[in-house]
């Protein structure tokens, strides 16, 4: 394509790219007003029935060079003399002019191509035109450019099998009746900016941006219907978007199905509004709903796709899952580009209600929770994949850690990979700002009960550790409070990590064995004095019982298996809140007291943390 074309009067810019088209493709500015029916056209018009009382213009259709009339009001003779001139892929200029449906069919059945069995036209324009009756473009060829923006279709529109090389401009057009394009291929830009859809809206099995040649540019090939009113179903059953379909502003009125169908690029619906319960099956690349509002119920079925959620208005149940099967009515590989992983990723529910939210089998990896509301009440069913801290050993400063997987939020991620001893193999936030522990605290509380109110126990456990993590780091924590924190952390890893617990406690119980053995236990444990007979009297003697002497021998003869044994007794039974009844120094004493205080507690959090893994 030539940069003479790139810039034609007739094409779309860049800048026009998410304006609403008006009449872009008639010469009109993108962002000028759509004219009015009694304003001026910009083009010679025909002027028929013109009234300076009432209307000065009178017939806007453009005049049928080289005649005076548009085609509606040439005489019979100059109309065959025109309609006898035209070949296949003439181009035509009907714009403003009121066509009936037999008027139609003579023009296009002029545009008939023997070797193609189908009318064929080049530039065509019908803008601000008017078809009396059934429109039918069933089959047509349309050259390089199609303009019917601010059209008006009084019946029923057909365009079934209709193909269109070049770009295709249907902006502020209005279907009284149904618009069917079953099977029609747009091959660059399909606008439908503004356009309304009284009834059905019918693009089953159509092809959007299949010009694969002019597809490498990387300029147009999208289907834009921002603003446009559908009242009835809008059927795209089938169809395929082989790059990006916009649907900004648009509004649904009755539509209850959208799909199944593809679309490479992505799937814009940002401030659409949904006013029934609808259904939507795709398998794209990306969908966008910022600010989109669903006033009934909606359920997306997805494939392939990164879901961007933020500012969303749900007024009812809204699911999202992932298809785990391919959609059988659809060819999912669309000319080879991209969609290759199946699954479906949330990036962004900032703003978002959950209250009514319900997410099955996605994947929430990349997801930025922050900033919505009602999160304890967001519903996570199936297998929703979170991101998981870095495992294993890794580097924190200077200092190699061992970090254990656990399930952590994306913010998390950003919040480590920005702080200065943060260890490696967290994921940065790619130039967003990283949020305060602070905040993520509360991001934390909210879905670890959401995850207890769905039973799932090892989730919340995963979420309540992070919370504790953000409190033990935030700054607006008291002192006494993170150093408490961080002792909890140390001992259990807050009640959750039974492997540090059941480490302390055999490191206690080692240390403590280790003290009885060297001070705890006596030299020779003391013999009671006993009572018995004398010369035949039964006497009694009372003493009292000697106090345990420290062992005076040197260390390494108080290792002794014996001792050994001695000192195991004493703390199993310490650790079980059991006194063990054995004569101990005053050390040993003290170091039993001790023991039957801490390692019973050790042994209770091991015991808390396998519960937090196991139950139900």
């Amino acid at each position: 394509m030539t940069s003479a074309a790139v810039h034609s009067p007739l094409s779309c810019s860049v800048l026009d790219f998410y304006r609403p088209s008006s009449d872009v493709l008639s010469g009109v500015t993108a962002n000028a007003p759509a004219a009015s029916p009694l304003s001026t056209p910009d083009w010679p018009c025909c002027g028929h029935g013109s009234d300076p009382s009432a209307d000065a213009v009178g017939c806007r259709g453009r005049r049928v060079d080289p005649y005076a009339e548009c085609l509606a009001h040439l005489s019979t003779t100059d109309r065959a003399a025109y309609l006898a001139g035209l070949l296949p892929g003439a181009d035509l200029d009907h714009r403003g002019t009121s066509l009936s449906e037999e008027l139609l069919t003579e023009l296009l059945a002029r545009l008939h191509d023997p070797a193609t069995d189908r009318s064929r036209t080049g530039k065509v324009s019908f803008s601000r035109a008017e078809f009396a009756g059934e429109a039918r473009f069933d089959g047509v060829e349309f050259g390089d450019e199609a303009r019917f923006n601010g059209a008006k279709f009084t019946a029923d529109a057909r365009f079934d099998g209709a193909q269109f090389e070049g770009t295709a401009g249907f902006g502020g057009t209005e279907f009284a009746g149904d618009a069917g394009f079953p099977r029609a291929s747009f091959g660059r830009d399909a606008w439908f900016d503004g356009a309304t859809f009284h009834e059905q809206a019918r693009f089953r099995w159509v092809e959007f941006g299949g010009d694969a040649e002019f597809n490498q540019t990387k300029f147009g090939l999208d289907a834009r219907f921002n603003g446009a009113r559908f009242g009835g179903d809008a059927r795209f059953f089938g169809a395929r978007f082989h790059r990006n379909a916009h649907f900004n502003r648009a509004a649904f009125a009755r539509a209850a199905v959208m799909g199944p169908f593809v679309c490479v690029g992505e799937l814009v619906l940002s401030e659409a509004v949904f006013d029934v319960a609808v259904t939507i099956e795709a398998a794209t690349a990306g969908l966008v709903c910022r600010r989109t509002r669903w006033a009934s119920t909606a359920a997306l079925r997805l494939r392939y796709a990164g879901v961007d959620l933020s500012d969303a208005v749900l007024e009812y149940p809204v699911s999202i899952a992932a298809q785990s099967w391919p959609f059988v009515v659809i060819d999912e590989d669309v000319a080879g580009h991209g969609l290759t992983d199946p699954r479906v990723r949330v990036h962004s529910l900032r703003g978002v209600d959950a209250a009514h939210l319900v997410l099955t089998d996605v994947d929430l990896t990349d997801c930025r929770f922050a900033g919505a509301v009602h999160l304890d009440q967001l519903r996570m069913e199936g297998r929703c994949v979170l991101a998981t801290a870095p495992s294993g050993v890794r580097r924190r400063g200077p200092w190699p850690v061992r970090w254990t997987p656990r399930k952590t939020l994306a913010e998390e991620h950003h919040w480590r990979a920005a702080h200065d001893t943060a260890a490696d193999g967290w994921t940065s936030a790619d130039g967003e700002s990283a949020l305060d522990p602070g905040a993520l605290a509360a991001v934390y509380r909210q879905l670890r009960k959401a995850f207890e109110d769905g039973k799932n126990e090892p989730g919340a456990a995963d979420f309540y550790y992070g919370e504790m993590e953000m409190r033990r780091h935030d700054p607006a924590t008291p002192r006494a409070e993170r150093g408490l924190l961080a002792l909890y952390w140390a001992v259990s890893g807050y009640g959750l990590r039974a492997s540090r617990a059941l480490g302390w406690l055999l490191v206690a119980m080692i240390a403590t064995v280790s003290v009885m053995m060297l001070w705890g236990l006596p030299k020779d444990d003391p013999k009671p004095e006993s009572t018995g007979t004398l010369t035949g009297r039964s006497i009694t003697l009372r003493t009292d019982t000697p106090d345990p002497a420290n062992p005076d021998e040197p260390y390494r003869k108080r290792l002794t298996s014996e001792r050994f044994d001695k000192s195991l007794r004493v703390v199993i039974n310490s650790v079980v809140f059991r006194s063990s009844g054995q004569g101990l120094t005053t050390i040993g004493t003290y170091t039993e007291m001790a023991s039957r205080l801490s390692e019973p507690v050790l042994l209770g959090l091991a015991l808390l943390a396998v519960r937090g893994r196991v139950k139900r």
